[in-house]
């Protein structure tokens, strides 16, 4: 994805970096810890192995996600979150978790968080 030259605001650029349904859902799960392609795949219900592999594609040319390729056979690659911007980006999906999970409880769904395993019972 190309980034514009022209944006209202910081914000605006790092909007146009991170949006769409799965980048979000894909940084959040790599807060878990370095996985594979394969793992990732099982973990996010719904997303195909194209749009995944586009969407990390994109997330590493930002600078928010790093791949490590293991030597040997069979081939082993592992995608994790980098220290600086990747982190740094996973605190402000923490807070948008958080007012998320607020927002559901003041509608009377936290049943739903709880059998998502979201928040404990």
């Amino acid at each position: 994805m190309k980034l514009r030259e022209e944006f209202t605001c910081p914000l605006e650029l790092v909007h146009d970096m991170i949006k769409g349904k799965w980048k979000p859902i894909i940084l959040w799960r790599l807060r878990l810890g370095a996985t594979s392609l394969a793992k990732l795949e099982k973990d996010i219900d719904g997303i195909t192995q194209k749009m995944l592999l586009e969407h990390l594609k994109e997330l590493m040319d930002y600078g928010f996600v790093e791949k490590k390729t293991f030597e040997g056979y069979p081939l082993h690659v592992e995608y994790s979150l980098t220290e600086k911007q990747g982190y740094e980006l996973l605190e402000a999906l923490k807070i948008m978790q958080h007012i998320g999970i607020e927002y559901l409880k003041s509608q009377g769904k936290e049943a739903m968080l709880i059998e998502k395993g979201v928040v404990p019972e």
